[in-house]
């Protein structure tokens, strides 16, 4: 985390590192390199879409339909700015990359980083957050706290822990059973992206990734359904093989035969493939309701990325 004055309350913000930025140190097939790179932006600029008129009622999106990026709306916010969604998934990236791996721990300080200083948000600080996700990362601090007391480490050294033996008794699991947030999944693709060419460990890694902050069984297995459908993107999965109803069972083995709960099982046997709003999809917070909503929005779109956004929105 980087910050403007010595006082550190000015946050770095995320465009202000564009200069920074350099091309992967390894060679990389590029037409993976264009569906990584097309994956965090969409992720962004769905966001961003989606932003103008976030908790504003289904009438009022009928009147007013979004079609395109705008400033203001309900969290007023400058055209092509992004919320938490994009923040956390931002977080989660940095983590994946700085840590050479999946790193829990590291993943929940930078959460807490964004929670408390703005770190990857868009305007500096942090104007919105999800009841399941703030409860997680205010009990990672209690924990933090307890843990510096027990081991005679300085608080202030916390979010640099690093040594392993550590590491690994840190209760990294700040959640319970029952939040089932859709933040799990939102801010999810960094980690299918980042491990696509080993579908099981990706798969894996995407459940706990969300388990850290929603602890319910439906937003583990959301996650996992969710992050094998970007693995296989990334592989070059038609969007007929994407949606087939049989894709958990053709891919046991990336979810390492375990079976999904009967709500994500539901999904990924299709009931999404019905008709909107109007037969039951529901954009909401939950996130079957949001996995489910996603997924129609993808199969509804008639091969139209602009479609399907906008619909999704």
């Amino acid at each position: 985390i980087q910050f403007h004055d010595k006082e550190k309350t000015i946050v770095k913000k995320p465009d202000e590192f564009e200069n920074e930025m350099n091309e992967p140190d390894a060679l990389i097939n590029e037409e993976i390199l264009n569906r990584i790179q097309g994956s965090m932006a969409g992720l962004g600029l769905g966001d961003a879409l989606g932003a103008y008129v976030e908790f504003r009622p289904r009438q009022y999106l009928v009147d007013h339909p979004v079609t395109d990026l705008e400033s203001g709306g309900t969290l007023g916010l400058t055209k092509g700015q992004f919320t938490n969604d994009t923040s956390m998934a931002l977080c989660l990236a940095n983590s994946l990359v700085a840590c050479h791996g999946f790193n829990p721990y590291d993943q929940l300080v930078r959460y807490k980083w964004w929670y408390r200083f703005g770190y990857m948000s868009s305007t500096g600080n942090c104007f919105d957050i999800g009841a399941g996700t703030c409860q997680s990362l205010r009990e990672f601090e209690r924990r933090q706290k307890r843990y510096a007391k027990e081991f005679n480490i300085l608080f202030a050294d916390m979010d640099n822990l690093s040594d392993r033996t550590l590491l690994e008794i840190f209760d990294i699991y700040c959640s319970e059973d029952g939040v089932a947030g859709n933040g799990a999944l939102t801010r999810l693709a960094p980690v299918p992206l980042f491990f696509h060419r080993f579908p099981a460990i990706a798969v894996e890694y995407s459940g706990v990734s969300g388990q850290i902050t929603h602890g319910d069984r439906k937003a583990y297995d959301a996650c996992r359904y969710y992050g094998a459908l970007i693995v296989a993107a990334l592989h070059g999965y038609t969007k007929e093989q994407l949606l087939d109803h049989e894709f958990y069972s053709k891919h046991a083995e990336w979810f390492r035969n375990i079976p999904l709960h009967p709500g994500i099982q539901s999904i990924a046997e299709g009931s999404y493939k019905i008709d909107g709003y109007n037969a039951g999809i529901r954009g909401k917070s939950y996130i079957v309701n949001a996995l489910e909503a996603a997924l129609w929005a993808f199969w509804s779109d008639e091969g139209s990325f602009k479609k399907g956004a906008l619909a999704v929105v």
